[in-house]
Order: structure tokens, then sequence, then C-alpha cells
């Protein structure tokens, strides 16, 4: 896995700086008729709500122009065009005042078409998508590398890139967008090794979710974990809305975005939970979102392992006999009944974003971990230990060829009689 970053150009789509270091950027594009204005932007609100940084907006034709004019000095980020077969599109789009074309040279083949487009994004200032997409590449290209490989992909983009550049305009990002994860996939490396501009980064037609998300994370974080990628989009068959939360979401994961939201990590529940797992944390989950609070919470089913496996979360909730034993960073805090769990997770949440972690943790009911240790020793007597340390480690040491430490008996004083 590369660490670093690629080192790109950097362009600005409005506000929103793109590649050259800037913190990658989530779009998502809107699925209401551009020519009811009211609608679109209720979604443009709904989208920058959700994480979107940049919202891609159909211009399809001369009522959906006139409906940008309207949208884009009410939106509050930053509004690309996405522009298909008419290159006069482009041009009121930009008198519309877009902050970002999305041109496919699928569609879009006339080169002084091209070019007429690219000089008026240069006198404004606008920056150009080449959004190569597998299910538009042109028709030469299909049949020159018998259908749309990775090389194919890329090509398209190169082509375009050229007519861009025949006219000094390099205010440039680029996508080269398969439904095939593997091909998608090649198609980036082969562009990131090819060109310094920033990469727009998608799996084009993932469908819905739940396989639509699986595919778009497949491919996005690989590339993003390889270095490779500075603005995405989930392509989901689903709410937009969905597509952005995917999109903030994964950047946090990946640790590439400050977290903004929550962050629920649960063990997947097995014999030796204590409570209904799915439930509290899907009822968690449902609370704690609803609040955005921008932290990592655990719900974990017992309190054997609980606050240790999740030692690194900044709160949780551990069950055992009939309690919850509310943790912050592994260590416990306040043991609540189980009927109450949900409610003094919600309640912990809130203070310790409030206050943070080191008042909250000097807040402790000072009798919470005695409680939290004798309810852990009791479920071990009762259910054993799972994990058998004990046995391991006899093992462990058997292999070693040394007796291990359970077995060695203590010295005796010589003193003593």
């Amino acid at each position: 896995m590369n660490t670093g970053r690629r080192s790109t150009r950097q362009i600005r789509v409005g506000k929103v700086a793109i590649g050259g270091g800037a913190p990658v950027s989530v779009q998502s594009m809107c699925t209401t008729k551009t020519a009811d204005v009211d609608a679109t932007l209720a979604q443009v609100y709904a989208l920058a709500g959700a994480g979107a940084d940049l919202v891609r907006i159909t211009c399809n034709d001369s009522e959906a122009a006139q409906g940008l004019a309207e949208i884009v000095p009410r939106s509050p980020v930053p509004i690309i065009a996405d522009i298909h077969f008419q290159y006069r599109l482009a041009l009121a789009a930009l008198e519309a005042g877009v902050e970002g074309l999305r041109l496919n040279p699928g569609n879009i083949r006339n080169e002084d078409h091209i070019k007429t487009v690219a000089r008026e994004a240069k006198a404004r200032g606008v920056p150009i998508r080449v959004g190569v997409n597998a299910g538009s590449l042109d028709k030469d290209l299909f049949d020159k590398f018998g259908g749309p490989v990775a090389e194919a992909l890329v090509e398209s983009a190169l082509q375009e890139i050229r007519y861009l550049e025949d006219v000094d305009f390099t205010h440039i990002k680029i996508s080269v967008k398969h439904s095939n994860v593997p091909v998608m996939v090649a198609a980036y490396r082969l562009l990131s090794e090819k060109v310094d501009y920033p990469l727009h980064l998608g799996v084009t037609e993932a469908g819905p979710p739940p396989g639509g998300l699986i595919k778009s994370v497949a491919g996005i974080a690989t590339l993003l974990l390889e270095g490779i990628g500075d603005t995405i989009r989930f392509s989901l068959t689903a709410d937009p809305v969905e597509e952005a939360k995917a999109g903030r979401h994964l950047l946090e994961y990946l640790g590439l975005r400050e977290r903004k939201g929550l962050d629920l990590i649960a063990c997947p529940s097995c014999g030796r939970a204590e409570v209904d797992v799915i439930r509290v944390a899907t009822e968690a989950q449902r609370l704690l979102e609803a609040e955005n609070l921008p932290i990592q919470v655990a719900v974990m089913g017992c309190v054997v392992n609980g606050p240790g496996e999740a030692r690194e979360a900044d709160l949780g909730i551990a069950a055992g006999r009939g309690k919850g034993h509310l943790f912050i960073k592994g260590q416990v805090v306040r043991v609540v009944p189980e009927a109450e769990m949900v409610g003094a997770l919600l309640e912990e949440a809130r203070r310790l974003v409030k206050e943070g972690v080191e008042a909250r943790l000097a807040a402790a009911d000072t009798d919470a971990a005695r409680q939290a240790e004798e309810t852990r020793r009791q479920l071990v007597e009762i259910q054993g230990d799972a994990n058998d340390a004990a046995g391991r480690r006899r093992r462990v040491a058997e292999t070693a060829g040394r007796p291990s430490a359970l077995d060695v008996a203590p010295a005796t004083d010589p003193n003593r009689s």
C-alpha cells in the first residue's frame, strides 16, 4: 500500500481546491429536472448537508441551462454542468455561471467544438473534467482496442486532453470510469502514470445498494490507498444523498478527511453476547446519527473482552449480567441497567463532545471499573474463557521448549520453616 498521495497539479472548482495536496473531495449528482429550480436546489442543499463538496447537474437542453442561471448563485456548493452531445449547451452553462464542466469525449467529438468550449472556459477560469465512460466510448477506439478496455479509456482521455492543451487549456481533471471494477482500477493506474492532472474516481453504473456500495468501495478505496484520486463519486441507483454520505464516510474511514459524523463500530455478536447486539447497535446508530456527533462509538456484546477490544473508540458500551458498562477509551466510567444502555450512551456522547475525553474520564464513577471486573470474572466462570488464554500460553511454551509461567511453582524461601 502506498501511504503517500500522488503529486498532481492543483485546480479550483469554485471555492474547492482539487489535487496538489488538497483534501479529496466528494461529488454527487442531482436526479431532478434542472428546469425545476426549486426541486433541484432542495436536492443540492440535501447533498451538501450529507457531505458533498461538489454537485453535478445535467444541462441537456435550453430550459436546463436557464435553470442553472438561477441555481448557481443560490447553491451552497460549486455546481458542475454535465454536458453530452451539444457543445452549445456547454457555452450556455458557462454563461449561466457554473464553476465546472464535464465533457464526454464519447459524444462530443468535433475538435473545433471542443476547442471553442475550452477557450470560453479558460476566459472564465472554469475547469473542465474530461469524463470518459466505458458505455459511451468512441467507436474508433472501441474497434481499435477490441472493447472498452483500460487502454482504450486512457487513450480517449489523452486524445481529448490534447485538444484542450492545443488552446493552452490546462485547468483539467480526468475520469476513466468503468462498471467493471478491475478494469476501472487498471485504467486509473495507467492514466496516473501518464498525466499529472487531478483524477476523479468512480465505478460507473454501480447499481443499487448493497452491491453498488461494495463495487464502489472496492474500486475507489483501492486507488485511494495507492495515493491515486482527488475527487470521488459513488454512482448508485439510489437517492443521491446516499452517494454523498457513502463518499464522505469512506474518506473519513480512510483517514483522508476529518471526521464530521458518527463512526459506529460493533462486534458481530456471538453466543457469548449478553444482549441483542444488532438491536442495540441499530438503535444507537439511529439516535447518534440524528445528533451528528463526530465521534467513534463501539457497541460490544459482552464485557469480557469488549472494552479492551474497542479501547481505541472514543466511547463504547458493553453488556454483562443485566448491566451496561460504559467506557471511554477502554476505561469503564459508568455501569447502568441494561434497559438504559442506549440512553446512557447517547447522554455520554453529548457530554464527551462538549467537555472532552479528559474531563469525562475525570468524572468517572470510581466504582465502575471494579463492578465491570467483577462482572467479567463471573462471566468467565460461567461461560469459560472463549480465547483459552491459559491453554494457548501452555501450548506456546511447550513448543518453545520451556514451561509456562502458569506451570512454574513459586520459589521456596529457604529462610521459612
